[in-house]
């Protein structure tokens, strides 16, 4: 009985918001869901098809690196150049320093290129769909979803 209620207690110490437990939770569960390198190709063409599903439109913002085919050398590498970004903030999430500075440099390139911040929820939506497809019962939902909101909330720039 016990050990029940200090497991409990645990799992609400995860579930709360991104505090220093979920931000390691993350960072570990991240290298399984992102993976190596096939993972990572895969990984990209589920995120784009679940974010182009949601919202059409979206599509349009990729019109330079061929978003009307995520199969196409110039999306993939746009696919690896955004999630290798995600890769780093997560692998930050424990550093504030130094995860504020890369969000800083993120914000800007999302400021030149024009993205709303209405778009980081579609790639939040996919992500929350797809990271428990790798994790299965291991994933919380809540500490990723409020870890993601601190990478996302310190690039959005509108």
């Amino acid at each position: 009985m016990k050990f029940l209620v200090v497991l409990f207690a645990l799992v609400a110490m995860v579930a709360a918001d991104c505090g220093p437990m979920q931000r390691l939770l993350v960072k570990a569960q991240w290298n399984k869901v992102y993976g190596t390198s096939k993972v990572r190709d895969d990984a990209g063409h589920v995120l784009w098809k679940a974010i182009f599903n949601q919202d059409g439109e979206t599509r349009a913002l990729f019109n330079r690196v061929h978003g009307d085919d995520i199969y196409s050398p110039e999306f993939m590498a746009h696919s690896a150049r955004v999630l290798g970004g995600l890769d780093i903030a997560i692998s930050l999430l424990d550093n504030q320093a130094e995860l504020d500075a890369v969000l800083a440099h993120l914000k800007e390139q999302h400021i030149e290129r024009g993205i709303p911040d209405r778009y980081f929820d579609l790639f939040k939506n996919a992500l929350m769909e797809f990271a428990p497809s790798a994790l299965g019962r291991c994933f919380i939902k809540d500490a990723w979803s409020s870890c993601f909101d601190v990478i996302a909330n310190g690039i959005k720039g509108q």
